[in-house]
């Protein structure tokens, strides 16, 4: 009965308010804790407060014992008081992630909260927050494919992300504008746990770069003085739009990726097999899930403009090998695409139901107006 008892306590701290979701991913029903930082977390998190035993010493809350002074501890504490005192100075752009993001991400955010304490010291942002960093990243060749040492800087000065193809060279061999920049974590894509694609607009079309560094923490500043920079460009391109309004307009990921079938435009030549990427609205198709360049970008408007999709395709149609049919429907043509599975097609409408289902925006009207559809 003795044992019961600090269980029952434990059970009763985790209906407390801030202690029903994880500390530090947000996962529902957390049943492991820090009993040294009096947090409630998940199993994944724990496995990540295991790395760093200096900080964080973790026990399940219905498996292991606990004894009476560890539960006063997590009475005294629980997620609310840690957060107060561990998430004190976040920097409004800096990415808080959730229990569907990637390993790295998860990992060097419970590193920085309560390892280095970054969000205590705010000298200890500087990595992100200058508004200024150069370094070295392993990028991926456009032709050949191998990953190749390369020199970045980003400054917020110039508007810019630059990259050199020799540490001394004067020219850079890339401008990417900060208006038009976007990042997001792609580790199974890449084929390495720290794996980021960055993307830019070049004369109106997509082109993607695959970095990645080997120290999980310079990846992940990487990412938010990226952010950073982005943050600080739309407070003075919307001087009235407060936090909440940009901060979801500074890196997105992608809506859906996988591969479908598609034909061209006459819907007479043979289907071929295409990775595609829902960004936002624009639909991308690439010959290979890691090329530089889409073969071709389908703007996916909004239905109070005649945008819409539909299930199957008509009946006239040939030459497609996978059976569950896709049609988008825009103003001047029908495009046709096949997937392999029924869930990969539903998964597929309900991404272009959700874009679709929502009103444009004035500055996507224009992107509409510019958009050069390759065929």
């Amino acid at each position: 009965m003795a044992k019961d008892k600090p269980r029952k306590a434990l059970q009763e701290l985790l209906q407390r308010p801030g202690n029903q979701l994880c500390a530090d991913c947000s996962a529902p029903e957390p049943d492991w804790a820090s009993h040294t930082l009096g947090v409630f977390i998940c199993l994944n998190c724990s496995g990540i407060h295991r790395n760093i035993p200096q900080v964080s010493k973790v026990k399940s809350v219905r498996l292991d014992s606990w004894d009476d002074v560890q539960v006063e501890f997590m009475a005294a504490n629980g997620n609310n008081v840690a957060k107060a005192r561990y998430e004190s100075k976040i920097p409004p752009f800096y990415y808080k992630p959730t229990f569907p993001d990637c390993q790295l991400l998860r990992e060097q955010w419970i590193r920085a909260k309560y390892e280095r304490k970054e969000f205590i010291y705010t000298e200890k942002q500087e990595p992100y927050s200058a508004g200024y960093r150069e370094g070295l990243l392993w990028k991926r060749g456009r032709d050949n494919g191998q990953f190749l040492s390369r020199k970045f800087v980003l400054s917020e000065r110039e508007g810019a992300l630059k990259y050199f193809n020799k540490n001394d060279a004067k020219e850079p061999k890339a401008i990417m504008k900060i208006e038009h920049l976007n990042a997001t974590f792609q580790p199974s894509k890449i084929g390495n746990p720290h794996g980021l694609q960055i993307t830019y607009l070049k004369d109106n079309s997509t082109r993607n770069i695959f970095v990645y560094h080997e120290d999980g923490k310079e990846t992940v500043d990487w990412f938010n003085a990226i952010r950073a920079a982005r943050f600080h460009y739309l407070q003075v391109a919307f001087p009235g739009a407060s936090d909440v309004d940009l901060v979801p307009k500074l890196s997105r990921n992608y809506l859906k990726e996988g591969y479908m079938e598609k034909t061209g435009p006459k819907q007479t030549e043979g289907f071929k097999k295409r990775w595609f990427t829902m960004d936002d609205r624009r639909l991308m198709y690439f010959k290979d899930p890691l090329d530089a360049f889409a073969r071709g970008e389908v703007f996916i408007g909004s239905k109070e403009n005649s945008y819409k999709v539909l299930e199957g395709l008509p009946p006239s149609t040939q030459g497609n090998h996978w059976q569950y049919g896709i049609t988008i429907v825009t103003p001047d043509r029908k495009f046709l695409f096949a997937c392999e599975t029924e869930s990969d097609q539903q998964e597929w409408i309900t991404a272009f139901q959700k874009v679709i289902s929502r009103p444009m925006l004035p500055q996507e009207y224009a992107v509409e107006a510019h958009f050069k559809h390759k065929p």
